[in-house]
């Protein structure tokens, strides 16, 4: 009932810009999983040993800084709020949630195309 409460709530190509997201930027599944139970910031995921885990390229924390906020404003993370306000971490939105379930294993990495287009809508978010 959730989930279908939430695809009512994300209009189509939301869902799918967020969708080429996943499949264009260089986090792995596990990354996702990750941060169903936990935040992270930018830095912690820089500094695990164990990052190519959940990353197909090695990032530095600015890097994966830029990653995290382009996945806010397409709506698959959100930042985690403290009792002082939000935070440098991250969550896993519904939407993210949601958009997790169409896959059964990794996440399908994108092809040449999509990511082109994907790079031009993330500099040029009106083309």
């Amino acid at each position: 009932m959730h989930g279908s409460l939430t695809s009512t709530l994300n209009d189509p190509r939301s869902l799918e810009r967020a969708a080429s997201a996943l499949r264009c930027l260089p986090f792995r599944r596990a990354f996702y999983g990750l941060l169903s139970g936990e935040a992270i910031s930018s830095e912690e995921l820089h500094r695990r040993d164990d990052q190519p885990q959940f990353t197909f390229t090695p990032l530095s924390s600015d890097g994966a800084e830029g990653h995290f906020i382009w996945l806010i404003r397409v709506g698959v993370l959100r930042r985690e709020v403290d009792g002082q306000g939000l935070t440098e971490r991250v969550r896993l939105t519904p939407m993210g949630r949601e958009l997790l379930q169409r896959w059964n294993g990794e996440i399908p990495r994108a092809a040449l195309l999509e990511r082109i287009r994907h790079g031009l809508r993330r500099r040029w978010p009106r083309l």
